[in-house]
């Protein structure tokens, strides 16, 4: 019975030491949506914006089809960012973690129960899972949400805290700057010294956002990654930078650009 018990225990100890030993693995759905499960299999939603997504592939319009979610990063309150956050939020009782001043104004209006809007800030950092942490850092842009009126009932625009970004370090220690929607800003370069990403996640559409020249310098002079993914381009007319562009401007670096289309995986 002592062995069975011992061998019992060496085989759960191994399937955990295995488990904890898998690849992380990034979906992106456009836009800046994506889905990262992390190398102990739990299950992050960032800037969740699939129903309505044009760039999201017609199969993967179906929020059950995302199957378990264990906690949702927002940037900024922005629709294409906050998109469908809410919905899993709920659907999933899982915490929502945004701008203070998002989730502020979600729980006031009664939109999101308190319990799931918890509030950090800038510089914040968090450790939700074992081996993972995730810190908020700045993005140059605004935020704000068009929500319905509880009362009213009309589309009314509510603050919305100000954008930020996410530095997000996974159980193998790889990091991932999921960077929102941003303009250049100095501290871009704190950020790489710092935090040294080893992926940035980086809009490059242009005007709301970081040029696909704005963002090769901010990768090559500011953060040198390891590995760039240009997100945000193509979902509407004014976002008309493409990756071709960012690759160009960018000219002979280390980082590796990695080419996505929306719906494909890719391990780390």
């Amino acid at each position: 019975m002592v062995r069975l018990i011992a061998f019992i225990l060496g085989a759960s100890l191994w399937f955990s030491a295995a488990h904890a030993q898998g690849k992380p693995e990034l979906q992106w759905f456009g836009q800046s949506a994506f889905k990262l499960t992390t190398a102990g299999g739990k299950v992050i939603m960032i800037d969740p914006w699939i129903m309505a997504n044009p760039k999201t592939p017609q199969e993967l319009k179906n929020l059950d089809a995302l199957g378990k979610v264990d906690l949702i990063l927002v940037t900024h309150g922005h629709g294409d960012h906050l998109g469908d956050a809410v919905e899993l939020a709920k659907k999933h009782n899982v915490p929502m973690w945004a701008p203070a001043g998002l989730n502020q104004t979600l729980t006031t209006l009664g939109v999101l129960p308190a319990n799931l809007g918890p509030r950090m800030n800038k510089s914040g950092t968090i450790e939700p899972f074992p081996g993972v942490k995730i810190t908020q850092v700045h993005a140059e842009h605004s935020s704000e949400m068009v929500l319905k009126d509880p009362a009213t009932g009309k589309d009314t625009v509510y603050a919305a805290g100000e954008p930020v970004g996410f530095i997000i370090e996974l159980e193998n220690g790889f990091k991932i700057y999921q960077m929102g929607d941003t303009g250049l800003f100095g501290d871009m370069k704190l950020i790489g010294d710092y935090y040294k990403p080893d992926l940035i996640l980086i809009p490059i559409g242009g005007h709301f956002v970081m040029s696909p020249k704005d963002a090769a310098y901010a990768t090559k002079e500011m953060l040198k990654p390891k590995m760039a993914l240009p997100v945000h381009y193509g979902t509407n007319p004014f976002l008309r930078g493409t990756p071709a562009e960012y690759k160009t401007a960018l000219g002979q670096t280390a980082t590796e650009v990695l080419e996505m289309n929306p719906g494909d995986k890719k391990t780390f």
